[in-house]
């Protein structure tokens, strides 16, 4: 709780300052970070308590971070709590903030039903702020570490998606992507141009610490766009510990808004005219020559 008040005083001072000296179109955005556990009710309730910090400091697009329902004792939990798409307790929850709160919401990864029994599909859901579902997109890449003491493999619970998903949006499109995908710069490519990239995360301690900001601002600045990347972390009850460092970086690749650890929120203003100065100053999505067959 410390962590997250001392938060809010830090997101206060900053939108304040947006408030005297930003442009008319500039819009706020807003990151969530927690360290979801075992209970899908009790994540839901802490999901509530940050999404209505979000909204009081003006962000009219906010992003929750993947698992962010559920982050189990044993994988198989998120298989059982998994939901078929448009029904639902996590499903109804994200429809309902939205619409409650006239806000863009965009739930980081919501488990959903599979093809086959024993797995799910990763989603990534967004809602309209009329409470309506208006893209998904099924997490393609899956994470698999082995490093002797530590093991994922998400393979054996979840099956993969197999589209690129953009969405047209009030602010700009916006280009999803979950957790392990941020690896994967040809998937960034193939969404063409976009003006808000999201990357809800878990990722581990181990790898977020190598690799988490780097890849970040790398994906900001070689798509001279805006990265949203709300994140898992803290120390979860499964014994597990995700990297945190929520951010918002912009197109080029200053990290705008940060929270190194523990449930707070991250907020920061999106200045459409800036990224549009900084596409025509340096055009270099203009000047590729290499594209995918």
């Amino acid at each position: 709780m410390m962590i997250s008040r001392a938060k809010n005083a830090h997101i206060k001072s900053k939108t304040a300052a947006l408030d005297t000296s930003s442009p008319a179109n500039i819009f706020r955005v807003a990151g969530i970070q927690m360290a979801s556990g075992p209970q899908v009710s009790g994540n839901l309730q802490e999901a509530r308590r940050l999404i209505e910090i979000a909204v009081r400091h003006g962000a009219k697009l906010v992003a929750l971070p993947e698992y962010f329902a559920i982050i189990g004792l044993k994988d198989q939990d998120k298989v059982a709590a998994r939901e078929v798409e448009g029904k639902g307790p996590i499903q109804e929850f994200l429809a309902a903030m939205s619409k409650k709160h006239k806000i863009w919401l965009v739930g980081g990864s919501v488990p959903l039903t599979a093809s086959v029994p024993n797995r799910i599909r990763n989603s990534c859901l967004v809602y309209n702020d009329k409470g309506e579902l208006v893209a998904r997109y099924d997490k393609i890449h899956l994470f698999g570490l082995d490093l002797g003491s530590e093991h994922f493999s998400e393979e054996k619970t979840i099956e993969a998606g197999d589209k690129v998903v953009v969405v047209d949006t009030p602010f700009g499109r916006l280009g999803l992507s979950i957790c392990y995908d941020l690896r994967f710069p040809e998937l960034y490519r193939a969404m063409g141009k976009v003006d808000i990239i999201l990357v809800p995360s878990a990722f581990t301690e181990t790898t977020g610490r190598a690799h988490w900001e780097t890849l970040i601002r790398a994906r900001a600045i070689e798509n001279l766009a805006y990265v949203l990347a709300p994140a898992q972390g803290g120390y979860h009850v499964s014994g597990r510990e995700t990297h945190g460092n929520s951010m918002i970086v912009d197109p080029w690749g200053v990290i705008l808004d940060r929270l190194p650890r523990g449930s707070g929120v991250v907020v920061a203003g999106v200045n459409p005219q800036y990224q549009s100065s900084m596409r025509k100053s340096l055009p270099a999505l203009a000047h590729r020559t290499l594209h995918a067959c």
